[in-house]
């Protein structure tokens, strides 16, 4: 067992440690090749100075400073501060913290000590990501995601910055899952209800159902569960999704970090590799206090994590659903809708370098009022391929074009992806369905690795398609529609919706789409949502450094998209070090609910009580001062 001594190391990162992979193209040739391509620039995207065009409709200084007033604000430039930035006539307040308690038997959070094993398991939990906000018989119930901790905010009052007790390493468990949390408005303020009888903590030991192609499969069985059908705890959850029958979808994201091996000699399986499950964890070192960590003991452990989970937010008493069926990959959200003819439809997209976009429709059709329980246990999973002409297909995973059982493709879906040969995408993180058209947008955040070195499966990584750039450190957002408007059909068209990048330093490919200005840019899109009137919501995940590549661009910031037009302007600038993820909203519209994630991850905030407070992940509302819903 050991541990990350590097605390600054991403994720995606320190996967990287033991697989650097040798360089394969040359940056200079693969940005002039990709710039070149004849048939890609007829279908309109052009870089630098030159026009970006989608759906037929340039975007032009014209249409963007028309565009102004219609998205309802001022725009806020850039912020370096330590603080939440909204335009003017808005407000924010803080709704919940890490630490806060959801119980009245739960002790105040202590910054000396940071809370204990058994004050977590009682308290909000900490990093919150995705989030829904639910109505059930007259109250709002908030469900949020509890991705990670940051050991050295967590155990910063130590000189090792890293759990030392058992205790440390049960409370860092405690405080990863999902919080469900009643909330209440008194006045303008929203605020916990301490005691409902919603409240709940789901953690990375709470009982799960696995169900679905997986269930029960050899691959799933363990020493503890010899039936495959039960498995403990759901951690690591990204973003989120929610159905149209009131269910929460909690999405496990990085799984493989909390595994390790006690045998240093132990062999990995090529699978094992391919998800990135090594011999050292991220330094949270629950082997130590839960030996279904330790893959040399309990080598199908990480075969029971990596799926998508739905949770009952109004039954404190339901245990939680793995629904294998949506495969088993890094999942960062779950974007669901509803077909023209019915059937349950749920975007996916695996957070890796190199990795794929997917699509479930489900087997059974949903009956709005009906038992719709089961809906996701059963369907058909599809990746998608997309082609430089502006087309694409989803291509079905199945035993006939894998080699595959049903059970191999949901516990090795990566595998069964590349199997078919997938389109490598610049990591795949949140999409999201425009609520008044047939179509989905999704962030691509980033990828320094694209057309230097394959993915971990060793499938290439091209310049070219959605993924237009080498060595890319900005980002982009992809946009696809279905040929035929259903969902639930296979072919789509695509464009890109906007290439993030910088003008302001760069007058190449790296400047960024036409959309793309000094008083908007942004890097690493990554959270991503609608609203119910076709705006949509972009949330960064960033650089923040303000500097070189970055220069100007501040903390990391939340804009807004119009999709007919392309405008997309900034709405809110978070605390420095921040990540801004996660959006709900209440049931009249006037209040809408952000997460701020990991404030201070590099030691430089005080977020959100200042003075020499410990940094704390919360949850805050905003709302207009006069009161009026957002618009």
């Amino acid at each position: 067992m050991s541990i990350i001594e590097n605390d600054d190391l991403s994720f995606d990162e320190f996967d990287e440690i033991d697989n650097p992979g040798p360089e394969v193209t040359g940056f200079d040739y693969v940005v002039e090749a990709a710039a070149s391509r004849r048939d890609f620039l007829k279908g309109g995207l052009a870089f630098g100075a030159t026009a970006f065009v989608m759906g037929g409709t340039a975007l032009t200084p014209a249409t963007s400073n028309a565009a102004h007033h219609a998205m309802g604000f001022k725009p806020v430039g850039i912020s370096t501060a330590d603080t939440v930035t909204v335009p003017e006539g808005y407000k924010w307040q803080v709704v919940a913290r890490w630490g806060d308690p959801l119980w009245s038997d739960a002790a105040d959070f202590d910054h000396v000590t940071r809370g204990t094993a058994a004050s977590q398991a009682r308290s909000f939990g900490d990093n919150n990501d995705g989030m829904s906000l639910f109505q059930h018989d007259g109250k709002d119930i908030l469900v949020v995601n509890n991705e990670y901790t940051n050991r050295s905010i967590m155990y910063g009052n130590r000189e090792s910055k890293l759990p030392e007790t058992q205790d440390d390493i049960l409370k860092g468990k405690n405080a990863h899952g999902v919080s469900v949390v009643e909330i209440m408005q008194n006045g303008d303020d929203w605020k916990i209800v301490k005691d409902s009888k919603y409240n709940r903590r789901i953690t990375a030991d709470s009982p799960m159902d696995i169900t679905g192609p997986a269930r029960g499969h050899d691959l799933l069985k363990t020493k503890a569960d010899p039936t495959g059908t039960k498995s403990l705890g759901t951690w690591n959850n990204c973003g989120n999704g929610r159905t149209p029958w009131g269910t929460y979808l909690a999405c496990e994201e990085n799984f493989n970090g909390y595994f390790s091996s006690s045998d240093e000699n132990y062999e990995r399986s090529a699978e094992m590799k391919r998800y990135g499950v090594k011999h050292k964890d991220w330094g949270y070192a629950w082997a130590k206090q839960d030996e279904r960590f330790d893959i040399s003991k309990n080598p199908n452990e990480p075969n029971r994590a990596g799926y998508i989970v739905e949770i009952d937010p109004f039954d404190p008493s339901s245990t939680p659903k793995k629904r294998t069926a949506l495969g088993r990959f890094k999942h960062e959200n779950a974007e669901v809708v509803i077909s023209k003819d019915n059937h349950v439809v749920v975007y996916l997209g695996d957070d890796e370098r190199g990795e794929f976009l997917y699509k479930f429709v489900s087997k059974n059709k949903y009956s709005e009022g009906g038992n719709n329980t089961n809906l996701l246990e059963e369907g058909q999973l599809y990746v998608a391929k997309f082609a430089d002409d502006f087309t694409g297909q989803w291509i079905a995973l199945t035993p006939a074009s894998t080699g595959m059982t049903e059970a191999e493709i949901a516990i090795n879906t990566r595998i069964a992806a590349s199997k078919v040969g997938a389109t490598t995408m610049d990591r795949p993180e949140w999409v999201a369905a425009n609520p008044l058209k047939a179509e989905a947008f999704c962030c691509l955040t980033n990828n320094k690795n694209r057309g230097v070195k394959p993915n971990a499966g060793g499938d290439e990584t091209p310049v070219g398609g959605p993924n237009p750039r080498a060595k890319n450190n900005y980002g982009q957002i992809v946009r696809w529609e279905p040929v035929s408007g259903n969902h639930a059909d296979s072919d789509f068209k695509w464009t890109l919706f906007a290439i993030a990048g910088n003008p302001t330093v760069h007058s190449d490919a790296y400047a960024g789409s036409k959309n793309i200005t000094a008083e908007n840019m942004f890097n690493s899109p990554d959270g991503l949502v609608f609203d119910s009137k076709g705006k949509l919501w972009i949330q960064t995940d960033g650089k923040y450094s303000n500097k070189d590549d970055f220069a100007g661009m501040g903390n990391n910031q939340m804009l807004v998209g119009n999709p007919e037009t392309g405008e997309i302007q900034r709405f809110m600038v978070g605390p420095k070090e921040c990540e801004v993820t996660g959006a709900t909203w209440s049931a009249d519209k006037s209040t809408m609910f952000v997460g701020i994630q990991h404030p201070g991850e590099k030691g430089d905030s005080h977020f959100p009580e200042g003075g020499n407070a410990v940094p704390r992940s919360a949850v805050i509302a905003i709302r207009r001062e006069d009161g009026k819903a957002f618009g």
